[in-house]
């Protein structure tokens, strides 16, 4: 469980083995899979931030996640995560930035887009290794003061 704010999100990974071992190393696996992965994961933090820390409607909520899990709010996260991270989690984002993207939203710049690949490949990285703790720790970090100060 990884406790978020008020809440507990439990993170289950299929890709676990009940006693906490991978099926799949998670350093084997495409950055681009990985990034797939982190996006849900990111997402569902953004998510509960904002059901915790606001009153906004249904609609409302949609409006100002869209706002926050783009490429340039992703991209923003990264700068204020780049700090705290180990090399070798450093390496994850490098692979997960540099893979070969196909096409770049028109909304977005191909830098920011590439750092938020890579991002979302390390928020994968990290869930399917097992470390719930440290992408809680980022994932706070990542987020702070975005919810609260800019969706009431």
């Amino acid at each position: 469980m990884m406790e978020y704010a008020n809440n507990n999100i439990a993170l289950v990974s299929l890709a676990r083995l009940p006693d906490g071992s991978g099926v799949h190393d998670p350093s084997q696996i495409a950055p681009l899979s990985l990034a797939y992965m982190g996006d849900t994961v990111y997402d569902l933090f953004v998510r509960t931030l904002l059901l915790e820390t606001t009153t906004l409607t249904a609609h409302g909520l949609h409006e100002r996640a869209a706002k926050l899990v783009c490429a340039k709010a992703q991209a923003a996260a990264f700068r204020r995560i780049e700090p705290m991270l180990t090399e070798e989690e450093l390496g994850v984002f490098r692979r997960g930035r540099n893979s070969h993207i196909g096409t770049v939203p028109k909304s977005a710049s191909i830098m920011d887009y590439r750092v938020a690949t890579g991002l979302e490949a390390l928020i994968g990285w990290l869930y399917l290794s097992g470390r719930d703790e440290r992408i809680r720790s980022l994932m706070a970090e990542a987020l702070s003061g975005e919810a609260s100060t800019k969706a009431k």
